[in-house]
């Protein structure tokens, strides 16, 4: 039996009281990063492997069903805000866009549809899909990555249990086995912790070898609010000595971008005080 499938460490959760229940949740919850840190180098390994492909112009597919999909596309869809970078990480679910509010009945069970749900975005050999499904075995994931390899792709997985047909599936297999939920089977708990971090690993690295930060700085974020407008021009202000704020968000609203109004200050020469 996998893992993720076994009974809970813990009897008779309907009698216990709120404390001892987020007590006994948070104890399983450590358990997470300890597995994570085991699997370091398969991240690692994977990490290194898309940085190569998105350097000659490839993107990442994230599949995945229900709560794993939904983290998949939760995770493609911070990356534009963050680093500024559109349409490079791309996060399907299975059952398409509905899915991620509500579950959409047998959509995880179709080999086929994962591939059908790449092919409109002219996937080739430079792309990259990670599949992402706690228990290994989601037919939707698998025959995705295994049409994905076919046909050239790099292909990466996410999962909690070891020996998987999932992890067969693909050439960069990443297994972060958490134990059993504390509820009994309910996946969208550790597994699905563990799932986020590992995303936020990956997505985070890429983003960091490709370019996209500086020193420990988002200079490619995108200003959709006030909060990371007025963070831009603090960055800017750091790092060109400009003491004038209004000054330094003018250059930040005129350039767009931390990185261009920062080097537009270092060709011109000014200071702004």
């Amino acid at each position: 039996m996998n893992t993720t499938e076994q009974e809970s460490r813990y009897a008779h959760l309907d009698r216990m009281s709120a404390a001892e229940l987020l007590r006994g949740i948070n104890a399983e919850d450590k358990s997470v990063p300890a597995a994570i840190e085991k699997v370091i180098p398969e991240i690692e390994r994977l990490v290194n492997a898309v940085v190569e492909r998105m350097k000659r112009g490839g993107r990442v597919f994230y599949i995945g069903a229900g709560t794993s999909g939904r983290l998949g596309v939760v995770d493609a869809s911070e990356i534009p805000p963050t680093y500024g970078v559109r349409d490079k990480f791309i996060g399907l679910i299975a059952g398409g866009d509905s899915a991620i509010r509500t579950a959409v009945e047998g959509a995880e069970d179709d080999p086929v549809q994962a591939w059908q749900d790449i092919l409109p975005y002219k996937p080739d050999a430079n792309d990259c899909v990670i599949g992402i499904a706690a228990s290994g075995g989601t037919p939707y994931v698998i025959g995705g990555l295994q049409t994905a390899r076919e046909k050239g792709l790099l292909t990466g997985c996410i999962t909690c249990n070891e020996g998987t047909p999932l992890a067969e599936a693909c050439e960069y297999p990443i297994a972060a086995v958490v134990g059993p939920e504390f509820v009994t089977g309910s996946t969208r708990m550790k597994a699905g912790t563990a799932q986020k971090l590992i995303l936020n690993m990956i997505s985070t690295s890429v983003m960091v070898l490709l370019g996209h930060v500086k020193g420990c700085r988002m200079v490619d974020m995108e200003l959709s609010n006030k909060k990371l407008v007025d963070r831009g021009t603090r960055m800017i202000m750091e790092a060109t000595g400009i003491e004038d704020y209004a000054y330094a968000r003018e250059l930040l609203l005129k350039y767009g971008k931390v990185r261009q109004a920062v080097e537009a200050s270092y060709r011109s020469g000014e200071k702004g005080n």
